[in-house]
């Protein structure tokens, strides 16, 4: 190995992060199912769509994204004069995975009096494709302002679209994707935990099944279950998401305790986001020295899929970030 290609490592590894950050004028998001470290280097910490519209609001040339590869495209859809570079190109999605733009679009072509409500969580061309994107936190805004008698495709989460169907008592046509991280979440083994911390509050992501909803106190997005972390009353909480949240909650309340909600085998460990820990500092100096992997979006498909933003930006702009789909 060449001294080009030798990777520092250590506090050399951070000290040439920040380097390069200030030499490419760039900016460092990381999505709150980041590692620890990564977390902690950011410039912003956050929701999907609140990163990338944090990021189109400064002067930044370079935009290196910590999340996974729909959530870079929406800050390419959102910045595309800036440079968006990913530390890895496979950090992908179950729920994206699931949806194929071909198959979408034939489903949509073969109900043509329903509008499409589609999760963040999707490809560019699918939200090219949809009527309106939602978040975990703007969902609700948004389906309340949908007359009663509009049809409704909801995509591609099965879990959240069911949720916001029950809480409604809205018909939708759910697309039957789900994200692996939530699916795994253990009802048997919740209960059981329960036992354990009898006063502890269940906070839950909404792409959870309802077998974990059920047994929530709350429901909310990333962003609403660390507020609702700081509100509680109570010093032990139950996580229903993604554990690297937790990070952020022990930095901001250190004298209470968070355990993550257990999978199947009794322990958190298996909803470890496998997309997102793809991503590591040494990927993200690389991609940060080599401005590569970059995001790259024809801009027709890009003006296209940025309707549907705008169109949920449109409707419930002051929801973006607050992550607050309510108790149960």
């Amino acid at each position: 190995m060449t001294a080009e290609t030798t990777l520092p490592t250590g506090t050399d590894l951070l000290s040439e992060i920040d380097r390069l950050r200030k030499e490419k004028n760039a900016i460092i998001l990381a999505h709150y199912y980041q590692s620890a470290q990564i977390q902690d280097l950011a410039d912003f910490v956050g929701d999907s769509l609140e990163l990338s519209r944090k990021a189109a609001e400064t002067d930044a040339d370079v935009i290196a994204f910590c999340g996974v590869k729909f959530m870079a495209d929406t800050a390419k859809i959102l910045s595309p004069e800036k440079i968006v570079v990913l530390p890895d190109m496979d950090a992908g999605c179950s729920l994206e995975d699931s949806c194929p733009p071909e198959k979408f679009k034939a489903f949509r072509e073969a109900h043509p009096d329903h509008i499409a409500l589609t999760y963040i969580n999707c490809s560019t061309e699918v939200k090219a494709l949809s009527d309106v994107i939602v978040t975990s936190s703007s969902a609700e805004t948004i389906i309340s302002q949908i007359p009663e008698d509009q049809k409704i495709i909801f995509g591609p989460d099965r879990h959240l679209g069911g949720y916001l169907s029950r809480k409604f008592n809205r018909d939708m046509l759910l697309w039957p994707g789900v994200c692996i991280v939530h699916e795994a979440f253990s009802e048997t083994e919740l209960l059981k935990l329960q036992q354990q911390y009898p006063d502890a509050p269940i906070a839950a992501h909404p792409e959870c099944p309802p077998t974990i909803i059920d047994h929530a106190d709350y429901v909310g997005s990333t962003s609403g279950i660390l507020q609702f972390a700081e509100t509680f009353e109570g010093d032990t909480l139950i996580v229903a998401t993604e554990p690297h949240i937790i990070h952020q909650m022990e930095k901001a309340l250190p004298n209470k305790t968070f355990i993550g909600a257990p999978g199947a085998d009794g322990n958190c460990s298996c909803n470890i986001c496998p997309y997102m820990a793809l991503n590591t500092l040494e990927k993200l100096y690389t991609c940060l020295r080599d401005l590569e992997p970059r995001i790259e979006i024809e801009e027709g498909l890009r003006l296209k899929a940025k309707q549907s933003l705008d169109k949920m930006l449109e409707m419930a702009s002051g929801t973006i970030g607050k992550g607050d789909l309510g108790k149960v």
